[in-house]
């Protein structure tokens, strides 16, 4: 039997450095947490100890006793006449009052024994709960490679339909949603052309430019996203069509070095006015002299989610007198993972909606796209350049799809990849689309 410990990040690359030196048929025979990541212990020609088979007569003893003490416990404690009955006979016999026998509510507030065999320290509990936790990761991971391999052996043809999905950054679930609306297509070009028709439609865009209906806008977000740099590009859209008498721009965020001095820049150049809103300051009452202007862009600062004054900063946005549409703004190189964090820290001001930026320097859109499509979150604009106010575009839903297209990995995936994407199957709840 050959045993072999392996190192690794998570437990997904501990299974794969198993396979690949032990193989397939290597056994897991233990997992631990570890600074850095876990460990596995993995034998090959592994056979388990069998059980005993032979009884232990001292054991069942032993327990058979213990069951009829607790049996008599109990039956005392339920039956009060019982123990009357019991003491009385007790008196008979030795003629002495006995000793008073504690009840169950003294019993329960009296304190345990410092060793008490059956209490179980936090520390245990935390070790069990990793162990439980390996143990579903090694699970999930067994059962996505099974269920690929079903699939390439079953179905080739959806299988590369999913291969496409993974090269354009699509989760698991989502991917799902959309390869069983086209499950019946018989030829994979024209699924993948109706796969991509429904992706399409699921994602919700403006019927109209923002800039054309007028209001109070305000872009939102954590920090980097670029919102100063889209509320730019908006403001220098809206100058050269409709004139700069009717704009003006709020900058709430006196938090980050020089951003004042950015909006402030930005007011001069385009010639329109500028009001900066300081901290205890409230924002109806400083938006009150703009009250004629048919647009105002309002500039916010990218705060952590557990900084009060973000709190304070969207209940304010979230004002009914202010009539505030509030947009999100996300950078399409942000991870899956981020993209989500920001969703969840500020739509409870009231999302109106998301403007994608960075498309230009993104990987892949797919994380984005099954965010705006999970959360309903209609795309207003897309943002793809520095240049100002060129590079940024009235979302539209197939050239979207298209953008994504293009940004497909050029390589195909690996099957640990693969095995990967369905072992999220496994993690998430189905969602539909559209």
């Amino acid at each position: 039997m050959q045993v072999k410990r392996f190192f690794a990040a998570d437990m997904r690359q501990a299974m794969k450095l198993v396979r690949d030196e032990l193989g397939a048929d290597a056994a897991i025979i233990g997992n631990r947490r570890v600074a850095g990541g876990v460990e596995l212990t993995a034998a090959l020609d592994y056979q388990p100890p069998a059980a005993a088979s032979k009884p232990n007569p001292a054991l069942e003893a032993e327990l058979r006793q213990t069951q009829q003490r607790i049996a008599q416990a109990r039956a005392e404690l339920d039956s009060p006449v019982r123990a009357a009955a019991t003491a009385r006979k007790d008196r008979q016999l030795y003629g002495a009052e006995p000793a008073k026998r504690p009840s169950l509510a003294e019993a329960m507030a009296a304190p345990a024994p410092a060793a008490a065999p059956a209490a179980v320290s936090q520390q245990a509990l935390d070790a069990m709960r990793f162990e439980l936790n390996g143990l579903r990761e090694l699970l999930e991971v067994q059962l996505g490679s099974i269920a690929w391999s079903q699939l390439q052996h079953q179905r080739p043809k959806q299988a590369g339909l999913w291969r496409r999905l993974q090269r354009m950054g699509m989760p698991a679930d989502l991917g799902r949603q959309l390869l069983e609306r086209v499950a019946s297509i018989v030829d994979p070009k024209q699924a993948w052309r109706m796969l991509l028709a429904h992706l399409a439609r699921s994602i919700r865009t403006p019927d109209a430019d923002l800039l054309e209906q007028g209001g109070v806008i305000a872009l939102v977000g954590p920090a980097g996203m670029g919102k100063t740099t889209t509320l730019a590009k908006l403001a220098a859209r809206y100058v050269l069509k409709y004139g700069a008498h009717n704009l003006a721009l709020v900058s709430m965020d006196s938090f980050r070095l020089g951003a004042q001095e950015q909006i402030k820049s930005l007011g001069r150049i385009l010639n329109v006015p500028v009001t900066l809103v300081d901290p205890g300051q409230s924002l109806l009452q400083a938006m009150a002299p703009l009250a004629g202007k048919r647009l105002v862009l309002i500039d916010t600062a990218g705060l952590p989610a557990s900084d009060p004054a973000l709190r304070m900063q969207l209940e304010a946005l979230a004002a009914q007198s202010l009539s505030v549409k509030n947009y999100l703004v996300l950078a399409a190189t942000s991870q899956s993972q981020v993209l989500k964090a920001a969703w969840h820290a500020y739509r409870s001001c009231g999302l109106a909606g998301c403007i994608l930026t960075k498309l230009d320097e993104a990987g892949s859109l797919g994380e984005a796209l099954a965010l705006v499509i999970a959360q309903r979150m209609p795309v207003a604009y897309l943002a793809d350049g520095p240049r100002i106010p060129d590079d940024l575009q009235v979302a539209r839903a197939h050239q979207l799809v298209s953008r994504a297209v293009s940004l497909q990995a050029p390589e195909e995936p690996c099957e640990d990849t693969m095995a990967g994407m369905f072992a999220g199957l496994y993690q998430q709840p189905a969602r539909h689309v559209g």
